[in-house]
């Protein structure tokens, strides 16, 4: 996703440099982990997209929340516009771990003051009926967005990071 978002600034003279700190099947307890080594790299703005995999794997909602709010004080602590990018929960464990799972990007966002994309995969399941357009856009496993999914997504999630640009440029000037 980080080369074609890249790609989108790029084709639109954006100077913008990304830098991809993800780590492929990393729950939001890896970038706990890796968020203040993560930082010494030197960033101007960051993009939190994590929790995919906590919901795979059925991570208790109070424990990713932990851990994504752990992450948010650190970049809060070195003053870093934040961007924060949401999930939508499956159904399968349930309504309430759905409806609360979901919750926690609003809240944090909320709490943090963070711009925040509600959800990932909005800009792919909004083109029509789940079965068939996830099977356009994502790959076999049905989990990851393929090249045109990603493309779909970037188109969104580009004017957002625009956004925290803009936060970025007005963070200088304070």
């Amino acid at each position: 996703m980080v080369s074609q978002m890249q790609e989108w600034f790029d084709q639109r003279n954006v100077p913008i440099k990304l830098t991809n700190s993800g780590v492929s099947g990393d729950t939001t307890a890896g970038g706990k982990a890796r968020i203040s080594w993560t930082l010494q790299e030197g960033f101007d703005g960051i993009i939190i997209l994590l929790g995919g995999n906590d919901l795979l794997r059925g991570i208790d909602v109070g424990e990713s929340r932990n851990n994504l709010r752990a992450i948010l004080e650190v970049t809060a602590e070195n003053k870093l516009p934040t961007l924060l990018v949401g999930h939508e929960a499956p159904s399968n464990y349930g309504q309430d771990y759905k409806a609360e799972f979901e919750q926690i990007f609003h809240e944090l966002s909320n709490e943090f003051d963070l711009i925040l994309f509600p959800r990932i995969f909005d800009p792919i399941d909004r083109l029509g009926s789940r079965e068939e357009v996830r099977e356009i856009y994502l790959q076999d496993d049905l989990l990851h967005p393929n090249r045109e999914g990603v493309h779909k997504i970037v188109n969104e999630l580009g004017p957002y990071v625009l956004e925290l640009m803009e936060v970025i440029e007005e963070s200088r000037h304070q």
